[in-house]
Order: structure tokens, then C-alpha cells, then sequence
């Protein structure tokens, strides 16, 4: 900072100090004998100006390296420029200088945000390639060693093939909404059961196939929620407990309601989940070892559908025992309790 530039700083002392120094010599002329007024008006104008440069010079020079050095860190391109930054000099450059350190620590916590995001959204873009060309291969081979097979059974090949793509692409397709989600959702009293035989109906093949007994409790269970993004969140569960559940098993869904909220519990009699696993099902792309062991898990359902969840004002926890069952218990809180969240 140059001195001019300094002085302009302080304009407003300077005004401060013209109208003191006029006031000053005002009540000197009125109350002093004429004859000695002006020499003493004028003795005190020059010494107090005298003093007044005096204190704007010393100021400057003192904080001269500290805006000096502000300035080169202004003009140089140094990424760890808070190491470099001048010791201050009075509480008000202390003051600053914290902002300044306070800024860019949030800027830095945004940036980390922005690219751990980038980071998770690129591993799963990758990890979502390599797990729809499985299918796509699949529907390939198909084709070239179709000789000898009905019309029917490569029909229905291909339509497993293609009802994976679909999962897979709908994995996609929600995985990139939840961010804007707040901008596509619509709470309405939804009946319960519905929802479920609908996604039943989606899974149907897929029970056929494996001989998977399904039951449901009877009745007709309504909630408050978005029919769209809960069909997807029961897709979700209903699909890794048909992953997850041998041949002959059984899937079964119940209804629970106490004073506080409505649960739908989706039980299976699968494989289960090992202890030391069932924290961290809900992660971004944890599969535990069972997931690993069958090479079937890409480890985003069941984070997609407790995030969505809890977006919702619901929420998902599960309980399991290895070899035994699991059960996933979606929990929709009460009207009254559900417009405090």
C-alpha cells in the first residue's frame, strides 16, 4: 500500500480532525482577548497538525510491511497462503486475519464435500458399468448359441437379461436425483399394502423362478408418503432379500403400529447378515462379506433406500441373524409426529 493510498484510508480522520480543529479555534476566538487570539490559533493549529502528521506517518510505517505483505499474497499464486500470512499487528487485522482463515477453512470443507462427491459418484459410476454389462454379455451369448433353443425360452432369458438392465438403470436414474430430490416429491396418504403387491408383481418372476413362498398380513395399511420414492425403497429391499434367500424360502411382510409410528417389517429366511456387517449395511458401497462371497451386491440399494428415507421422514433399520432371517423394518412416524421433522 502506498502512502497516498494510505492517506485516502483515513479520511475520515482527517474530517474528524478539521472539524475538532475548527471548533478548537472557534471557542479560542470567542473566549480569548482578541489581540492574542490569532497567534494562539494559529499556535495550536501547527502544533496539533504537527502532532496529527506525525502520528498518520508513524501509523503508516508501522503497518507498511503487513499490508505489504497482504499485497504479495494478493499477486502470488501460493496455495498455502494462511502459512505465509504477516503476524498482525493491532486486534483489528487479528480480526481479519481469523475471517480470512475462517473463509477459507469452509471454502476448504466445501471443496473436500465437492470432491469426496465426485469421488463416490465416479466409483459408482464405474462399478454400474462393469455391473450392466454383465447382462448385456449375457443377452449376447445368448444370441450366438441360440441354435437349438424355443423361441420361448431365449424370450424369457432375455427378459431376465433386460429386467436386470432395468434394475440397474433405475439404481442410475434415483442415485442421480437425491440431490434435487426436495424438488420431486409429494406427501399424500398412501395405502400401504398396495405399494408392496406392486412391487411383488415387479419381483414376480423372480419368486416363481426360485420357488419363494410370499405372504402378507391382510388389510389395508395407509401412511403419509410419496408412492414413487417408497415404491423404490421397497424395490430395494425386496430385491436383496430375493439375492439373498435360497430356493424354497419364504418372504414374508407384516404391519406394526404403537403410538409413535407405523412400521412395515419385510422378513426373509436368507442367508442373514454376519454381526460385525450388520452396522454398516446402509454405507455407500459396503457389501460385507456375504455380498463379496456371492459377487451379486453393488452396495448401494439399501444406502439409496435409507437416504430416501430419511428424506422422507421415515426411516430404515434392519435386524438379521446369519443363516437364520433378516428382516428390514421401514418405520413411518405418526401425522402428528411427521410434520415436526
Amino acid at each position: 500500500m502506498s502512502f497516498l493510498q494510505y492517506l485516502k484510508d483515513q479520511r475520515s480522520f482527517f474530517l474528524l480532525y478539521v472539524i475538532v480543529m475548527c471548533f478548537v479555534s472557534l471557542m479560542m476566538m470567542v473566549s480569548a482577548d482578541s489581540r492574542y487570539a490569532v497567534n494562539d490559533i494559529v499556535y495550536v493549529n501547527v502544533v496539533i497538525f504537527m502532532i496529527v502528521a506525525l502520528y498518520v506517518i508513524v501509523q503508516y510505517y508501522f503497518n507498511k510491511d503487513f499490508y505489504r505483505a497482504l499485497h504479495e499474497l494478493v499477486e502470488s499464486r501460493h496455495e498455502e497462503f494462511l502459512a505465509t500470512l504477516p503476524k498482525p499487528r493491532n486486534n483489528e487485522q487479528q480480526i481479519y486475519l481469523d475471517l480470512l482463515k475462517k473463509v477459507n477453512g469452509v471454502y476448504g470443507d466445501q471443496l473436500q464435500k465437492l470432491y469426496n462427491e465426485k469421488r463416490d459418484h465416479q466409483d459408482f459410476i464405474t462399478s454400474w458399468i462393469h455391473e450392466v454389462k454383465v447382462p448385456i454379455a449375457a443377452a449376447r451369448l445368448l444370441m450366438e448359441n441360440s441354435r437349438g433353443r424355443t423361441v420361448e425360452s431365449l424370450v424369457d432369458k432375455f427378459e431376465d437379461e433386460l429386467d436386470k438392465i432395468e434394475h440397474y438403470v433405475e439404481q442410475a436414474l434415483y442415485y442421480s436425483r437425491i440431490d434435487s430430490f426436495s424438488k420431486d416429491y409429494f406427501i399424500t396418504e398412501v395405502a400401504l399394502d398396495q405399494i408392496v403387491k406392486n412391487s411383488v408383481k415387479k419381483h414376480a418372476k423372480s419368486f416363481i423362478n426360485k420357488q419363494i413362498r410370499f405372504h402378507m398380513d391382510d388389510g389395508k395399511q395407509v401412511v403419509h408418503t410419496d408412492s414413487k420414492w417408497l415404491g423404490f425403497i421397497i424395490d430395494q429391499i425386496f430385491s436383496n432379500s430375493l439375492k439373498y434367500t435360497d430356493e424354497g424360502g419364504e418372504i414374508s411382510v407384516q404391519f406394526e403400529a404403537d403410538r409413535k409410528e407405523k412400521r412395515l417389517l419385510i422378513e426373509d429366511t436368507g442367508i442373514g447378515i454376519k454381526p460385525e456387517d450388520i452396522s454398516r449395511v446402509f454405507e455407500k458401497g459396503f457389501t460385507g462379506s456375504i455380498g463379496r462371497s456371492h459377487a451379486k451386491s453393488t452396495g448401494i440399494g439399501l444406502y439409496l433406500a435409507k437416504q430416501l428415507a430419511l428424506k422422507l421422514g421415515h426411516d430404515l433399520s434392519i435386524q438379521s441373524e446369519e443363516g437364520k432371517y433378516t428382516r428390514v423394518i421401514i418405520h413411518f412416524p405418526k401425522i402428528r409426529n411427521y410434520y415436526h421433522l
